[in-house]
């Protein structure tokens, strides 16, 4: 006999390693793209000022922290499971049953809401 497995949702499953990597770099390769940018702001704007410091210390600072989120990855923490379907319980009320005059051998069962006030 075949024993059930327990599939997981698709919500719930990690991304990729490729789509991760791909992720990562792009994130990495955005961040130097900013640096040059700052060494240029930092070379071409005239006059010299505080803002040229400011420019340095982004272009002196963001190596790091372009390793940092590059090699910070996905949150491989252990997730659990949630099925997409909504479960609600059952309304606690009593089934009524009515026997058909025609034929005695069939019963008809309708449950309805009972709303209590």
């Amino acid at each position: 006999m075949k024993s059930a497995r327990e599939v997981p949702a698709v919500t719930s499953l990690p991304q990729s390693p490729q789509d991760e990597a791909d992720h990562r770099v792009r994130r990495y390769a955005l961040t130097m793209t900013i640096r040059i940018v700052c060494f240029a702001l930092m070379v071409l704007v005239q006059p010299y000022g505080w803002y040229t410091w400011v420019f340095g210390i982004a272009a002196a600072v963001l190596p790091y922290i372009a390793v940092v989120f590059a090699n910070a990855g996905s949150d491989s923490t252990e997730m659990t499971v949630e099925s997409p379907v909504q479960q609600l319980e059952a309304p606690k009320s009593e089934p009524v049953i009515v026997a058909d005059a025609g034929d005695p051998q069939v019963f008809t069962i309708r449950e309805g809401r009972q709303d209590r006030s």
